[in-house]
């Protein structure tokens, strides 16, 4: 019975398929349309081949060679190996004897997009930072010698020049990333695992992303495929004007990708260009208003930044900044959080004048700042940099959220993880490791990486070095001593 109600109903169902198909089809309800602006308007396009073709040229794939110097047993020869431990020194030298350190090349590739017809090319900082050797090569599969004209590791972003000729390519038209939508169609085009000039299609995911990357992190989010190799491909808006540098995957996840916007990049081309990038510089330690805090200063809601310390001489003290100020507005625009507050000042040039609107215990105020030039700012080498060893054979960082989560430490930690310890060092033969914490450096208190570097600078005549160290829950001195030669 069931069978045979719906075999009876059928046809007039196909019948009204068939009609509703016809009417589309003569125009008798509209079918769908794209808007007028650009080539394909707003909407997805019927075919993004167009749009690949008209951007393919301008897109390069980056090879990069790197050399790393190291022991060939480097893996045994570890302090805290446990080869190292069960055969001792020893048994290594009467088999092997004493072997030099040697050196060894890497290779990565990545992707890059030409912003200038001279051969300036827009791509990652991590995809050249410490190459010895980059090679560009295009669509047509012409290769070309590049180096390193500015890099800046804060925003991962890298400007890189080939030697161009008057067969090269032409640039990429960059577009506006401030004027995206979530939901916009985005095209991206790169060098995933060496499969040059792929391409990948996706939407707008989201926008004002803060993934830790780095302390200027404003991300666009999209579904695009992202893989590895693609680090440096631009992505394109559907008018061809590239809103984005690629640079980074949620590497457990599907379609989370995140992309630089262009706007990030414009702002730091000029400086790129001169091989250096200079931040401004307020001097103040801050953080966000949360709800309690919000509470405690009789504040109607949780928004702003508090100032939670004033550095000495610095511009901020110096213009009458006052911890417990809460910062409400920079140039008469409204500031949500600490985060966007460094991001605005840092991209604001040093010696130029800002107006600080704050609330000090309930009352509002206006305070005019002259920025200075943020201290020990990471500039960007005109060349590749060298890969050089000090003499104590230890590299180190300051405690970002990702090295906290790495190596188990609070983010609010003062001092600086140790991120590398060379082989037959003396960093080495004191036992120090990788997420190690110092925390003064011949008995001189280190906060940061600018504080750790003037130790060091003081410390260079020296033929020791005191250091405490802090390893879990534990905090001990070690004395690093210079080998004689």
């Amino acid at each position: 019975m069931f069978e045979r109600a719906n075999r009876g109903h059928c046809f007039p169902w196909i019948a009204g398929v068939v009609m509703l198909v016809f009417m589309v089809g003569t125009g008798a309800f509209p079918g769908p349309s794209f808007g007028a602006s650009g080539p394909f308007g707003g909407d997805a396009p019927p075919s993004f081949a167009d749009l690949a073709d008209k951007v393919k040229d301008s897109v390069v794939n980056i090879a990069t060679t790197q050399v790393i110097k190291g022991h060939p047993l480097q893996p045994f020869m570890e302090p805290d190996s446990p080869f190292r431990e069960f055969f001792g020194d020893e048994f290594f030298k009467r088999f092997f004897g004493d072997i030099p350190k040697g050196s060894m090349k890497t290779n990565s590739l990545g992707s890059g997009v030409v912003i200038d017809a001279s051969g300036l090319i827009l791509t990652n900082n991590h995809v050249v930072e410490k190459a010895t050797e980059i090679k560009i090569k295009l669509q047509n599969g012409k290769e070309y010698a590049a180096k390193v004209v500015g890099r800046d590791p804060k925003t991962d972003l890298a400007l890189i020049k080939a030697e161009a000729d008057k067969n090269f390519p032409k640039p990429a038209v960059l577009g506006d990333s401030a004027g995206l939508r979530v939901g916009d169609w985005v095209m991206a085009v790169g060098n995933p695992f060496g499969l040059g000039h792929t391409v990948t299609v996706g939407i707008i995911s989201a926008k004002g992303r803060i993934i830790g990357a780095g302390p200027y992190d404003d991300f666009l989010q999209t579904d695009a495929a992202i893989n590895p190799g693609n680090s440096g491909w631009p992505l394109f808006n559907m008018s061809g004007q590239v809103v984005g540098i690629n640079t980074a995957i949620v590497a457990r996840g599907q379609g989370i990708g995140f992309a630089i916007p262009i706007n990030v990049a414009k702002d730091l081309l000029p400086q790129l260009r001169t091989g250096k990038v200079i931040r401004g510089w307020l001097g103040i330690m801050i953080q966000d208003v949360t709800p309690e805090i919000a509470e405690s200063f009789n504040l109607k809601e949780a928004k702003g930044v508090l100032v939670s310390d004033v550095l000495k001489d610095s511009p901020a003290e110096k213009a009458g900044i006052e911890q417990g100020d809460i910062i409400l507005e920079l140039n008469g625009e409204e500031v949500r959080d600490a985060h966007e507050l460094s991001r605005k000042v840092a991209a604001t040039p040093p010696n130029s004048e800002v107006k600080l609107g704050l609330l000090r215990e309930g009352s509002k105020k206006v305070v005019t700042v002259n920025l200075g030039t943020m201290p020990d700012e990471e500039s960007a080498a005109a060349q590749p940099e060298e890969t050089t060893e000090n003499v104590w054979g230890l590299s180190v960082q300051n405690v970002t959220k990702e090295l906290a989560e790495r190596f188990g430490w609070d983010v609010s930690e003062r001092g600086v993880v140790v991120t590398e310890v060379q082989p037959d060092s003396p960093a080495a033969a004191a036992r120090l490791q990788p997420g190690d914490l110092i925390k003064e450096v011949n008995r001189k208190k280190i906060q940061n990486v600018r504080d750790y570097n003037q130790a060091m600078k003081s410390a260079e005549k020296k033929k020791s070095l005191l250091l405490l160290v802090k390893r879990g829950e534990r905090t001990f001195y070690v004395v690093l001593q210079v080998p004689q030669n």
